[in-house]
């Protein structure tokens, strides 16, 4: 699953690169790297707030107090990835014009597609396979304890035709 810590951290830093490009006199392409780690790791954050809406079984029932949790880090998260838009959405506009926003929005949905067809899918069907494996093995454990059950009672009561 996606590390809510590690994807505002990747942004933080990719932000502050950016913005320190920008005072330094850097243009947009030659910052597109860091460009793109920020976008990444903020379609990370966006992603990560999906997956907590519907969390896993296996979250639901064993670790519901991290549910609560992971919402408020992925809630202050999207705020602080929200106030760098703004300012990045500033700084670009300002040194590039209002049409550089427009391109680099353009070009953020695209990097977006690409990790969603890459990234997220691949770890989509991850979390499938794992939450069948754990319906798998409670079932199987239940029908052992059942199983096991049963054949206590055989082995205490003799066999079944004696039972009545």
């Amino acid at each position: 699953m996606i590390e809510i810590a590690a994807a505002i951290s990747a942004a933080t830093s990719a932000f502050t690169a950016i913005k320190k490009g920008f005072e330094v006199g850097r243009d947009v392409e030659s910052m597109s790297k860091d460009l793109g780690r920020w976008m990444g790791a903020v379609s990370d954050i966006n992603k990560a707030e999906q997956y907590n809406k519907k969390p896993p079984l296996f979250k639901k029932l064993f670790a519901a107090g991290s549910v609560e949790e992971e919402a408020m880090q992925i809630f202050m998260a999207k705020k602080k990835a929200e106030d760098m838009r703004g300012q990045l959405k500033n700084i670009i506009s300002f040194t590039r014009g209002p049409s550089a926003w427009e391109e680099l929005l353009r070009t953020e949905a695209d990097i977006r597609k690409k990790r969603q067809k890459a990234i997220y899918d691949q770890q989509e069907r991850q979390k499938e396979v794992l939450n069948a494996i754990g319906i798998i093995f409670l079932v199987l454990l239940i029908a052992g304890v059942i199983v096991f059950g049963l054949y206590t009672v055989i082995q205490i009561k003799g066999h079944p035709s004696t039972w009545f």
